[in-house]
């Protein structure tokens, strides 16, 4: 999760980020699952390895909760998907929805058809100030 200055459209989170155009705002939420495997929680979705994953251990849609201590300007929020590695995890479908609480949420993004490896991200045109981000997952079977 970062918040750019200006990015440019497809261009490397990392590489952005290397050279100072935008600034990894996770570590200033509480990241929250609505389940998952020993081993693969929140510590591995969020550890910047490619190598490492969250997987779900409940039923769907899986849900991924991101919440700040307050209102907090989000620019763009990146989603690694991995299709060629395992396609019967890699989710169909990601809705985004962004709010102040879980009663205000509004879907702002409808990922689909995730078959590559990419990090679809999430752009807005204008800064906005939430305080929880909410993505539901749902995968294929």
């Amino acid at each position: 999760m970062t918040t750019p200055n200006k990015t440019p459209p497809g261009a490397d989170p990392k590489q952005l980020e290397r050279t100072g155009t935008v600034r990894e705002i996770g570590s200033q939420a509480v990241w929250s699952l609505s389940s998952c495997k020993p081993g693969f929680g929140v510590d591995q979705l969020r550890d910047d390895n490619l190598e490492t994953y969250w997987q779900s251990d409940g039923s769907q849609p899986h849900l991924v909760n991101i919440q700040f201590r307050r209102k907090t300007t989000v620019k763009t929020l990146c989603i690694y998907a991995d299709y060629k590695s395992d396609e019967s995890y890699t989710p169909s479908k990601i809705s985004v929805r962004v709010g102040n609480n879980f009663h205000n949420l509004q879907e702002i993004r409808d990922l689909t058809g995730l078959q590559s490896s990419s990090c679809p991200g999430l752009q807005s045109h204008h800064r906005l100030n939430w305080g929880r981000i909410h993505c539901q997952v749902h995968s294929a079977t």
